[in-house]
């Protein structure tokens, strides 16, 4: 191939060849911002229990890439104008749209900043990129926060049959070995189209009636992917026990001067948790800064070290991590009652008497490291928020349980909301006794 080909070429497992313009595109995938990726796996904790999921935010954004390449290529054969300077806008926007994502992905979202969505930094990331490259991500800019003047390309970025979804849910499939979570991506892509066709301001993104079955599919792999990937039990034991050591790890912060053996971790992650950092504070250069250079390294890193101090809980706790020892989440028929989580913590506590963990007088507190009792919820399609538009052969657009088998359809659009408790093994707490109501 020529020195001066127009486009580089990345394989991708899933998507097969992507080519990525040498423009803009390149620059941008290029910069510390994107390559960080790399260092953080898109599962969390995922990778804990399914062996191969070991890809990365970097993986997902190119995938997300590639299929707004597609999307486009399509809506253009279709008769939408769309033009080269839109087209590279709306690319960095599917590039980037998750570049805000931090360590551990979604499992430490909320641990570092309160009030945090990883959207929010992803604002922060584009805005300073947009800087530093002259503005030319104005128009992403605008596609990105929904007031661009022709409002479908925002929906390709982000809506209820996004890039990003269809990216993640193809993916986190194929790398989990999730079977009933294969969407058919291409299908989707093929028979979205832009209603009215022009693409101006009151355009939106419409399936075709053909691809209606496809839709169904993609919420049905969607709310089995959240079940059986996702919320997996053991998954949400992995993020109970990484959540219970941070808070530990804070706990010796905030008593005054912590340990030297505590400040042995990752200095990025000691900020965030000697810091009360809240939201509005994320485009100060301290908090943007130690958050870039925060990565799912510094999390095992500091782990590594703690198991080594002085601390006996937040050793074991960290220990258990590293060596994938976690705690058994067990989903429970209704939530319990404060009586009943109160006799559990208490059974907590004992244990960690007996195994030399904490103190009589310590151990209640320190149980509440090692019991967690919360709910997992989910819905596949949130008609509500917005509504996935059909467009039938008579050009009419209805809602999609208008056109679907409605009772499979208001199934999906229903909440599933399920308690669980979170515990060691060897406590054998009595889960059957939670109290209906």
């Amino acid at each position: 191939m020529s020195s001066d080909q127009r486009f580089k070429i990345f394989s991708d497992p899933v998507h097969g060849f992507i080519s990525v313009p040498k423009n803009l595109i390149l620059d941008l995938i290029q910069t510390p911002e994107v390559q960080r990726l790399r260092r953080i796996r898109q599962l969390g904790v995922g990778h804990l229990v399914f062996p191969g999921a070991e890809h990365t935010r970097f993986n997902h954004a190119l995938g997300a890439m590639a299929l707004m390449q597609d999307a486009l290529s399509s809506l253009s054969e279709k008769g939408t104008p769309i033009s080269p300077e839109e087209q590279t806008s709306a690319l960095a926007a599917a590039l980037l749209h998750d570049v805000g994502h931090g360590a551990f992905s979604h499992t430490l979202e909320h641990e570092l900043i309160s009030e945090f969505e990883h959207e929010d930094m992803s604002r922060v990331l584009l805005l300073e990129l947009n800087e530093r490259l002259d503005g030319a991500l104005d128009r992403t800019l605008a596609i990105f926060d929904d007031t661009y003047e022709r409002p479908f390309f925002h929906q390709l970025v982000s809506s209820q049959l996004d890039m990003d979804r269809l990216d993640y849910l193809r993916r986190d499939s194929f790398y989990t070995g999730v079977a009933e979570g294969e969407v058919g991506v291409q299908r989707l892509i093929k028979t979205m189209r832009v209603h009215p066709l022009d693409g101006e301001s009151n355009s939106e993104i419409m399936i075709e009636g053909k691809g209606i079955y496809a839709v169904e599919n993609f919420l049905i792999s969607r709310r089995l992917m959240y079940w059986q990937v996702y919320l997996h039990k053991t998954v949400l034991a992995g993020d109970e026990l990484l959540r219970g050591i941070l808070h530990r790890a804070k706990e010796h912060l905030n008593g005054g001067s912590a340990p030297d053996w505590l400040r042995r971790g990752s200095r990025s992650l000691l900020f965030f948790l000697e810091h009360d950092v809240h939201a509005e504070q994320i485009d100060q250069s301290p908090v943007r800064d130690h958050y870039l250079q925060l990565d799912d390294t510094d999390i095992l890193f500091s782990l590594k070290q703690w198991i080594q101090g002085d601390d006996p809980l937040l050793a074991d706790l960290c220990r258990r991590f590293i060596n994938r020892r976690f705690f058994r989440v067990t989903f429970l028929p209704h939530e319990p009652n404060a009586p009943q989580v109160e006799d559990w913590r208490q059974q907590v506590a004992d244990w960690l008497v007996a195994q030399n963990l904490a103190a009589r007088d310590e151990a209640w507190d320190a149980a509440r490291h090692y019991l967690t009792v919360d709910v997992s919820r989910h819905t596949a399609y949130d008609s509500n928020q917005e509504m996935i538009g059909i467009l039938d052969r008579e050009g009419n657009v209805r809602e999609l349980s208008e056109m679907a088998d409605t009772a499979a359809i208001s199934e999906l659009t229903t909440f599933v909301v399920k308690p669980y408790v979170c515990y060691p093994k060897p406590v054998a707490i009595d889960v059957d006794a939670v109290p209906t109501g």
